[in-house]
Protein backbone atom coordinates (compact mmCIF):
# COMPACT_ATOMS: atom_id res chain seq x y z
CA UNK A 1 0.00 0.00 0.00
CA UNK A 2 1.43 3.36 -1.00
CA UNK A 3 1.72 6.00 1.73
CA UNK A 4 0.32 9.32 0.49
CA UNK A 5 1.62 12.52 1.97
CA UNK A 6 -0.26 15.15 3.95
CA UNK A 7 -3.22 16.80 2.27
CA UNK A 8 -5.05 20.05 2.85
CA UNK A 9 -6.30 20.07 6.45
CA UNK A 10 -9.38 21.97 5.31
CA UNK A 11 -10.92 19.05 3.41
CA UNK A 12 -14.47 17.94 4.33
CA UNK A 13 -13.32 14.95 6.44
CA UNK A 14 -10.96 16.94 8.67
CA UNK A 15 -13.46 17.96 11.38
CA UNK A 16 -14.74 14.41 11.81
CA UNK A 17 -11.21 13.05 12.05
CA UNK A 18 -10.21 15.66 14.61
CA UNK A 19 -13.18 14.66 16.78
CA UNK A 20 -12.21 11.00 16.48
CA UNK A 21 -8.58 11.78 17.32
CA UNK A 22 -9.66 13.73 20.41
CA UNK A 23 -11.84 10.81 21.49
CA UNK A 24 -8.92 8.38 21.19
CA UNK A 25 -6.60 10.67 23.14
CA UNK A 26 -9.15 10.90 25.95
CA UNK A 27 -9.70 7.14 26.19
CA UNK A 28 -7.96 5.75 29.27
CA UNK A 29 -7.16 2.36 27.74
CA UNK A 30 -5.57 3.97 24.67
CA UNK A 31 -3.57 6.40 26.83
CA UNK A 32 -2.25 3.53 28.94
CA UNK A 33 -0.86 1.81 25.85
CA UNK A 34 0.63 5.01 24.46
CA UNK A 35 2.42 5.67 27.76
CA UNK A 36 3.63 2.10 28.26
CA UNK A 37 7.16 3.10 27.26
CA UNK A 38 7.63 4.27 30.86
CA UNK A 39 7.06 0.70 32.03
CA UNK A 40 9.39 -0.64 29.33
CA UNK A 41 12.18 1.66 30.55
CA UNK A 42 12.01 0.22 34.07
CA UNK A 43 11.61 -3.40 33.00
CA UNK A 44 14.51 -3.29 30.55
CA UNK A 45 16.95 -2.72 33.39
CA UNK A 46 15.98 -6.14 34.77
CA UNK A 47 15.36 -8.24 31.67
CA UNK A 48 18.87 -9.26 30.72
CA UNK A 49 19.05 -10.48 27.12
CA UNK A 50 15.26 -10.76 26.74
CA UNK A 51 13.69 -7.86 24.81
CA UNK A 52 10.86 -6.12 26.68
CA UNK A 53 7.88 -4.94 24.68
CA UNK A 54 6.73 -8.10 22.93
CA UNK A 55 3.50 -9.92 23.71
CA UNK A 56 5.56 -12.62 25.47
CA UNK A 57 8.96 -12.94 26.99
CA UNK A 58 10.96 -14.92 24.43
CA UNK A 59 13.66 -16.91 26.22
CA UNK A 60 16.23 -18.61 23.96
CA UNK A 61 16.03 -22.39 24.36
CA UNK A 62 18.04 -24.65 22.10
CA UNK A 63 17.09 -23.99 18.49
CA UNK A 64 13.93 -22.10 19.46
CA UNK A 65 12.40 -20.00 22.21
CA UNK A 66 10.29 -20.60 25.27
CA UNK A 67 7.47 -18.07 25.36
CA UNK A 68 6.08 -16.84 28.66
CA UNK A 69 2.97 -14.65 28.81
CA UNK A 70 0.94 -13.36 31.74
CA UNK A 71 -2.25 -11.33 32.11
CA UNK A 72 -4.03 -9.80 35.08
CA UNK A 73 -7.77 -9.19 34.81
CA UNK A 74 -9.41 -5.97 35.97
CA UNK A 75 -11.22 -6.51 39.28
CA UNK A 76 -14.33 -4.83 37.85
CA UNK A 77 -14.34 -7.29 34.92
CA UNK A 78 -14.03 -10.28 37.26
CA UNK A 79 -16.88 -8.98 39.43
CA UNK A 80 -19.21 -8.14 36.53
CA UNK A 81 -18.70 -11.24 34.37
CA UNK A 82 -16.75 -13.89 36.31
CA UNK A 83 -17.28 -16.72 33.80
CA UNK A 84 -16.04 -14.68 30.85
CA UNK A 85 -13.21 -13.25 32.94
CA UNK A 86 -12.02 -16.81 33.56
CA UNK A 87 -12.40 -17.65 29.88
CA UNK A 88 -10.57 -14.48 28.87
CA UNK A 89 -7.68 -15.09 31.27
CA UNK A 90 -6.85 -18.16 29.19
CA UNK A 91 -7.85 -16.83 25.76
CA UNK A 92 -5.79 -13.62 25.83
CA UNK A 93 -2.64 -15.43 26.94
CA UNK A 94 -2.99 -17.96 24.15
CA UNK A 95 -3.37 -15.08 21.70
CA UNK A 96 -0.15 -13.55 23.02
CA UNK A 97 1.74 -16.77 22.36
CA UNK A 98 0.33 -17.01 18.84
CA UNK A 99 1.21 -13.34 18.26
CA UNK A 100 4.86 -14.28 18.73
CA UNK A 101 4.67 -17.15 16.25
CA UNK A 102 4.46 -19.80 18.96
CA UNK A 103 2.25 -22.60 20.19
CA UNK A 104 0.92 -22.74 23.77
CA UNK A 105 1.89 -25.62 26.05
CA UNK A 106 0.31 -25.08 29.47
CA UNK A 107 -1.55 -22.61 31.68
CA UNK A 108 -1.28 -21.65 35.36
CA UNK A 109 -3.58 -19.30 37.26
CA UNK A 110 -3.47 -17.04 40.32
CA UNK A 111 -6.85 -16.66 42.00
CA UNK A 112 -7.91 -14.76 45.12
CA UNK A 113 -11.49 -15.13 46.40
CA UNK A 114 -13.33 -14.88 49.70
CA UNK A 115 -14.57 -18.49 49.49
CA UNK A 116 -13.97 -21.40 47.11
CA UNK A 117 -17.59 -21.39 45.95
CA UNK A 118 -17.31 -17.71 45.02
CA UNK A 119 -14.77 -18.68 42.38
CA UNK A 120 -16.86 -21.42 40.74
CA UNK A 121 -17.89 -19.32 37.73
CA UNK A 122 -14.30 -18.15 37.20
CA UNK A 123 -13.05 -21.73 37.25
CA UNK A 124 -15.79 -22.83 34.86
CA UNK A 125 -14.78 -20.11 32.42
CA UNK A 126 -11.09 -21.05 32.58
CA UNK A 127 -11.98 -24.73 32.11
CA UNK A 128 -14.17 -23.94 29.09
CA UNK A 129 -11.33 -22.04 27.38
CA UNK A 130 -8.78 -24.71 28.29
CA UNK A 131 -10.97 -27.37 26.67
CA UNK A 132 -11.85 -25.26 23.63
CA UNK A 133 -8.22 -24.47 22.80
CA UNK A 134 -6.80 -27.81 23.94
CA UNK A 135 -4.26 -26.34 26.37
CA UNK A 136 -4.19 -27.81 29.91
CA UNK A 137 -4.32 -25.88 33.18
CA UNK A 138 -1.45 -27.47 35.09
CA UNK A 139 -1.43 -25.57 38.38
CA UNK A 140 -1.24 -22.15 39.94
CA UNK A 141 -1.98 -20.47 43.24
CA UNK A 142 -5.23 -19.97 45.14
CA UNK A 143 -5.72 -17.71 48.16
CA UNK A 144 -8.83 -17.46 50.34
CA UNK A 145 -9.28 -13.85 51.43
CA UNK A 146 -11.44 -12.07 54.00
CA UNK A 147 -15.23 -12.15 53.50
CA UNK A 148 -16.40 -9.46 51.14
CA UNK A 149 -13.04 -9.08 49.40
CA UNK A 150 -13.42 -8.84 45.62
CA UNK A 151 -12.06 -11.76 43.59
CA UNK A 152 -8.80 -11.19 41.70
CA UNK A 153 -7.52 -13.26 38.81
CA UNK A 154 -4.37 -13.58 36.75
CA UNK A 155 -3.05 -16.32 34.50
CA UNK A 156 0.14 -17.19 32.67
CA UNK A 157 0.88 -19.43 29.70
CA UNK A 158 4.06 -21.19 28.66
CA UNK A 159 4.57 -21.69 24.95
CA UNK A 160 7.26 -22.50 22.45
CA UNK A 161 8.37 -21.20 19.08
CA UNK A 162 10.54 -23.60 17.11
CA UNK A 163 10.84 -21.28 14.13
CA UNK A 164 11.25 -17.55 13.55
CA UNK A 165 9.55 -15.20 15.98
CA UNK A 166 6.96 -12.60 15.17
CA UNK A 167 8.17 -9.74 17.32
CA UNK A 168 7.39 -6.07 17.89
CA UNK A 169 10.96 -5.11 16.91
CA UNK A 170 11.11 -6.04 13.21
CA UNK A 171 8.77 -3.50 11.58
CA UNK A 172 10.55 -1.34 9.00
CA UNK A 173 9.66 1.83 7.07
CA UNK A 174 7.96 0.82 3.84
CA UNK A 175 6.28 -2.25 5.33
CA UNK A 176 2.58 -2.67 4.75
CA UNK A 177 0.47 -2.61 7.90
CA UNK A 178 -2.16 -5.36 7.90
CA UNK A 179 -5.08 -5.97 10.22
CA UNK A 180 -6.37 -9.52 10.63
CA UNK A 181 -9.51 -10.03 12.71
CA UNK A 182 -12.24 -12.63 13.14
CA UNK A 183 -15.51 -10.80 12.52
CA UNK A 184 -17.67 -13.88 13.23
CA UNK A 185 -18.78 -12.74 16.65
CA UNK A 186 -20.47 -10.04 18.66
CA UNK A 187 -20.02 -7.77 21.65
CA UNK A 188 -20.49 -9.17 25.12
CA UNK A 189 -22.87 -6.62 26.62
CA UNK A 190 -21.61 -3.06 26.77
CA UNK A 191 -17.99 -4.07 27.27
CA UNK A 192 -15.42 -3.40 24.51
CA UNK A 193 -14.82 -7.14 23.98
CA UNK A 194 -15.52 -8.45 20.48
CA UNK A 195 -16.10 -12.12 21.20
CA UNK A 196 -15.50 -14.48 18.28
CA UNK A 197 -14.36 -17.32 20.53
CA UNK A 198 -17.08 -18.51 22.92
CA UNK A 199 -19.22 -21.05 21.09
CA UNK A 200 -16.93 -21.34 18.06
CA UNK A 201 -15.87 -24.86 17.02
CA UNK A 202 -12.77 -25.85 19.03
CA UNK A 203 -10.99 -27.22 15.97
CA UNK A 204 -11.43 -23.85 14.25
CA UNK A 205 -10.10 -21.89 17.24
CA UNK A 206 -7.01 -24.09 17.45
CA UNK A 207 -6.27 -23.98 13.71
CA UNK A 208 -6.76 -20.21 13.61
CA UNK A 209 -4.10 -19.68 16.28
CA UNK A 210 -1.80 -22.16 14.54
CA UNK A 211 -1.81 -19.97 11.42
CA UNK A 212 0.47 -17.38 13.06
CA UNK A 213 3.50 -19.69 13.54
CA UNK A 214 2.95 -21.01 10.00
CA UNK A 215 3.17 -17.47 8.63
CA UNK A 216 6.26 -16.76 10.72
CA UNK A 217 7.98 -19.75 9.15
CA UNK A 218 6.96 -18.82 5.59
CA UNK A 219 7.92 -15.14 5.57
CA UNK A 220 11.41 -13.69 5.58
CA UNK A 221 10.34 -11.13 8.18
CA UNK A 222 7.10 -10.27 9.95
CA UNK A 223 6.46 -8.00 12.90
CA UNK A 224 3.25 -7.68 14.85
CA UNK A 225 1.15 -7.64 17.99
CA UNK A 226 -2.25 -8.93 18.99
CA UNK A 227 -4.85 -6.19 19.36
CA UNK A 228 -5.37 -5.82 23.09
CA UNK A 229 -7.08 -3.55 25.57
CA UNK A 230 -6.46 -0.10 24.10
CA UNK A 231 -7.69 -1.22 20.72
CA UNK A 232 -6.17 -0.76 17.29
CA UNK A 233 -4.44 2.59 17.78
CA UNK A 234 -3.14 1.77 21.27
CA UNK A 235 -1.72 -1.53 20.02
CA UNK A 236 -0.12 0.15 17.01
CA UNK A 237 1.50 2.74 19.28
CA UNK A 238 3.19 -0.09 21.22
CA UNK A 239 4.40 -1.73 18.01
CA UNK A 240 5.90 1.53 16.78
CA UNK A 241 7.59 2.15 20.15
CA UNK A 242 9.46 -1.15 19.86
CA UNK A 243 10.38 -0.78 16.18
CA UNK A 244 11.20 2.94 16.50
CA UNK A 245 9.09 3.76 13.49
CA UNK A 246 6.02 5.72 12.51
CA UNK A 247 2.91 4.74 10.61
CA UNK A 248 0.03 6.01 8.55
CA UNK A 249 -3.19 4.08 9.23
CA UNK A 250 -6.30 4.47 7.08
CA UNK A 251 -9.28 4.14 9.41
CA UNK A 252 -11.64 3.67 6.45
CA UNK A 253 -9.74 0.53 5.43
CA UNK A 254 -10.06 -1.33 8.75
CA UNK A 255 -11.95 -4.63 8.58
CA UNK A 256 -15.01 -3.92 10.73
CA UNK A 257 -18.23 -5.74 11.65
CA UNK A 258 -21.32 -4.51 9.86
CA UNK A 259 -23.27 -1.99 11.88
CA UNK A 260 -20.49 -1.25 14.38
CA UNK A 261 -19.52 2.41 14.71
CA UNK A 262 -15.90 3.21 13.92
CA UNK A 263 -15.47 4.97 17.27
CA UNK A 264 -16.45 1.84 19.17
CA UNK A 265 -14.45 -0.48 16.94
CA UNK A 266 -11.24 1.48 17.40
CA UNK A 267 -11.21 0.85 21.17
CA UNK A 268 -12.44 -2.74 20.98
CA UNK A 269 -10.48 -5.78 22.12
CA UNK A 270 -11.15 -8.66 19.69
CA UNK A 271 -10.70 -12.27 20.76
CA UNK A 272 -8.76 -12.84 17.51
CA UNK A 273 -7.17 -9.70 16.14
CA UNK A 274 -3.62 -8.86 15.01
CA UNK A 275 -1.67 -6.00 13.49
CA UNK A 276 1.14 -7.24 11.24
CA UNK A 277 3.91 -5.37 9.43
CA UNK A 278 5.10 -7.23 6.34
CA UNK A 279 7.03 -6.50 3.17
CA UNK A 280 4.64 -5.31 0.42
CA UNK A 281 5.55 -8.33 -1.68
CA UNK A 282 4.07 -10.58 1.04
CA UNK A 283 0.81 -8.68 1.60
CA UNK A 284 -1.38 -10.58 -0.85
CA UNK A 285 -0.13 -13.96 0.35
CA UNK A 286 -0.76 -13.14 4.02
CA UNK A 287 -4.26 -11.82 3.31
CA UNK A 288 -5.05 -14.95 1.32
CA UNK A 289 -3.95 -17.25 4.14
CA UNK A 290 -6.28 -15.56 6.61
CA UNK A 291 -9.11 -15.49 4.05
CA UNK A 292 -8.77 -19.26 3.62
CA UNK A 293 -9.76 -19.55 7.28
CA UNK A 294 -12.66 -17.11 7.02
CA UNK A 295 -10.72 -14.36 8.81
CA UNK A 296 -10.81 -10.81 7.50
CA UNK A 297 -7.39 -9.39 6.64
CA UNK A 298 -6.58 -6.20 4.75
CA UNK A 299 -3.78 -3.68 4.27
CA UNK A 300 -4.69 -0.65 6.39
CA UNK A 301 -1.60 1.52 6.17
CA UNK A 302 2.18 1.51 6.09
CA UNK A 303 5.23 2.06 8.26
CA UNK A 304 7.13 5.34 7.90
CA UNK A 305 10.63 6.55 8.69
CA UNK A 306 9.41 9.59 10.62
CA UNK A 307 8.31 8.44 14.13
CA UNK A 308 4.80 9.88 13.82
CA UNK A 309 1.53 7.97 14.05
CA UNK A 310 -0.84 9.57 11.55
CA UNK A 311 -4.53 8.76 11.28
CA UNK A 312 -6.28 9.04 7.91
CA UNK A 313 -10.00 9.16 7.21
CA UNK A 314 -11.19 9.97 3.73
CA UNK A 315 -8.87 12.71 2.48
CA UNK A 316 -8.07 14.01 5.98
CA UNK A 317 -4.93 13.39 8.02
CA UNK A 318 -4.38 13.97 11.74
CA UNK A 319 -1.26 13.46 13.81
CA UNK A 320 -2.11 11.25 16.78
CA UNK A 321 1.36 10.73 18.26
CA UNK A 322 4.90 11.98 17.73
CA UNK A 323 7.95 10.43 19.35
CA UNK A 324 11.65 11.15 19.57
CA UNK A 325 13.79 8.07 19.94
CA UNK A 326 17.34 8.26 21.35
CA UNK A 327 20.14 7.34 19.00
CA UNK A 328 21.05 3.67 19.08
CA UNK A 329 24.31 2.75 20.75
CA UNK A 330 27.03 1.99 18.25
Amino acid sequence: MACPGQVNAGDPDAAALERLTAFLRSNAAVRNKVEISRVYALARTLSGAVQVGDDCAAVPDGDGHLLFAAEGLLASFVADDPWFAGYSAVMVNLSDVAAMGGRPLAIVDVLWSSAPENADAIWQGMAAASCAYGVPIVGGHTTITAPGTPACLAAAVLGRADGPLITSFKARPGDDLLMAVDLRGGYRGDNPFWNASVGAPPERLRADLALLPLLAAQLDRVSGKDISNGGIVGTLAMLLECSRAGALIHLDHLPRPAGVALERWLVSFPSFGYLLAVAPADTARVCERFAERGIACAPVGCLTEEPVLTLAQGEARATFLERTFPASAG
